[in-house]
C-alpha cells in the first residue's frame, strides 16, 4: 500500500514540476505566441512611465506604484474591518 502512495505521490510531484517547466520554457521561447500572450498580460496590469529614459527609473516607477497599491489595500482593509466591528 505504502508503494502504490508512494508511486503516486511521486507522478504528482513529476505531473507539476513539467507543468512548470513547460510553462518557463514557453514563456522564455522566442516566437512563442503562447508566451509572449502570458508576459503581455501580466506587464499590462504594470502600465510602464513613459517619461522614464532609463529601465532602472521604469522600474523603481512600477516599484512605487506597487507600494503605492499595496498600502491602499491594507487601508482599506482597515477600515472596512473598523466598520464591521460592533
Amino acid at each position: 500500500m505504502k508503494v502504490i502512495f508512494g508511486v503516486l505521490s511521486l507522478l504528482v510531484v513529476l505531473a507539476i514540476v513539467g507543468s512548470i517547466a513547460r510553462r518557463q520554457l514557453h514563456a522564455v521561447a522566442p516566437g512563442s505566441a503562447v508566451g509572449a500572450g502570458a508576459i503581455a498580460g501580466s506587464a499590462a496590469s504594470f502600465a510602464v512611465d513613459p517619461n522614464a529614459s532609463t529601465v532602472a527609473e521604469q522600474a523603481r516607477s512600477i516599484q512605487e506604484r506597487a507600494r503605492a497599491d499595496t498600502a491602499r489595500a491594507l487601508e482599506q482593509g482597515a477600515q472596512r474591518n473598523e466598520r464591521a466591528d460592533p
